[in-house]
């Protein structure tokens, strides 16, 4: 498989010296072409990276591994510059010979050998060549380090691909410890899908961080960088109960509320704000209400076995409102007790930031009668003698992402 970026002029060119060589070897090849998008700021290299490997994952079939010509070279050149960004093991474990990629496998089998060794055997076997130039750019860091760079190094130590080799590998076998550590450590903080704070904070600090590292990059999600990952490991663990603190990056956000941490995709700012409008609704008319973008909608149906009364519900009023939250308000869970404020029952439910933010309340005239489907008022909620029953369901939206 042959990726074509499209960021030089003669791309297309090599693509049609892959089909040649692939037709002489008698082998089956796909030439894709991919594009190429970097951010203001962003590395073009690391872009170019990113989209590659995602055409080559979707070209692989179930059963078939992806095998890249990683060498011993581009190991050292790896290493080197994960070393001048700052780094952790997993940085200087640089490129395994056997890794997970996707529902797969990345296997790179020429990792023993250098580059040298490789075009040697290329030049014995009669194989064309085809150089690309932008290899040569030294805008590049990685060309500007193999170029400018590594020949010095070399005069001096000539092993020192080998050398740093072995550092990658001790570094691996380093970074497979602390997984496992970061793996017991989150099960044991483990509340739910989420981490407890209060066993976050019983961790020494490096332990903490290691153990967030593991846990958002088991989420799926990108890491954070340094600062934000010290802004979760320590100022949103150490924040007060009800600040409800969050550090957002990239495409994630980690909330706490109470004493749990949780992980979310980042929403864009527009979906988290309150809708500053009302929403007239008859369910008696139209079952299903549709609520305003990012907030789902609303649905009351008849069950026989629903929490909620239809009498008493319409005996309050026939026109119902569904508004969001103001500040102030508040509902009488149950018989008998005082009216409870909703921010200490979200509160007590550990529903995040976020959710409560899109959670709907209905209203008949200005009573509080619902909350989503989390809490019905004790005026409306069906006893053993109510006739006309039904439920109130809160079908959410995907939650939003930027």
């Amino acid at each position: 498989m042959h990726v074509d970026h499209g960021l030089h002029p003669d791309s297309a060119r090599w693509g049609g010296e892959c089909r040649r060589l692939a037709r002489r070897l008698g082998v089956p090849i796909r030439v894709v072409r991919v594009e190429v998008r970097a951010a203001p700021g962003a590395s073009l290299e690391e872009a170019a990276r990113t989209a590659r490997y995602r055409a080559l994952g979707a070209g692989l079939k179930r059963g078939e591994v992806l095998l890249t010509a990683h060498n011993q070279d581009d190991q050292l050149e790896t290493v080197l510059l994960q070393l001048f960004r700052g780094c952790g093991l997993a940085g200087l474990a640089a490129m395994p010979a056997d890794a997970p990629f996707g529902a797969s496998r990345l296997l790179r089998p020429l990792l023993g050998f250098t580059r040298a060794q490789l075009a040697e055997w290329v030049e014995a076997e009669g194989l064309p060549v085809v150089l690309d130039a932008s290899n040569a750019d030294e805008r590049f860091d990685r060309n500007y380090l193999r170029h400018r760079v590594l020949p010095a190094v070399r005069e001096r130590w000539s092993g020192v691909a080998a050398a740093v080799a072995r550092t990658a590998r001790h570094a691996a076998e380093g970074q497979q410890l602390l997984e496992s550590l970061a793996r017991a450590d989150v099960e044991r903080a483990s509340d739910g899908a989420g981490l407890s704070a209060k066993s976050l904070r019983a961790l020494p600090l490096a332990r903490r961080r290691n153990a967030l590292r593991w846990w958002i990059a088991r989420s799926g999600r990108t890491l954070p960088d340094a600062r934000r990952l010290d802004q979760i490991a320590v100022a949103l663990l150490e924040a007060r109960p009800d600040a409800h603190p969050h550090v957002t990056w990239g495409d994630a956000r980690i909330e706490r509320h109470a004493e749990r941490l949780s992980i979310e995709p980042a929403a864009a700012p527009a979906a988290r704000s309150t809708p500053g409008l009302e929403v007239a609704w008859d369910p008696s008319r139209e079952p299903r209400c549709e609520l305003p973008p990012g907030c789902g909608a609303l649905e009351l149906h008849r069950d026989a076995h629903g929490p909620l009364d239809l009498d008493a519900l319409e005996a309050l009023g026939p026109a119902l409102t569904v508004r969001w939250r103001r500040g102030g308000e508040r509902l009488r869970v149950r018989s008998g007790e005082g009216r409870r404020a909703l921010k200490s029952l979200l509160q007590e439910a550990r529903v995040p930031p976020d959710e409560r933010a899109r959670l709907p309340l209905v209203f008949c005239d200005d009573t509080l009668v619902a909350a989503g489907d989390l809490w019905l008022d004790a005026r409306v909620r069906a006893g053993a003698g109510a006739r006309r029953r039904a439920r109130l369901t809160w079908k959410k939206a995907p939650h939003p992402r930027r």
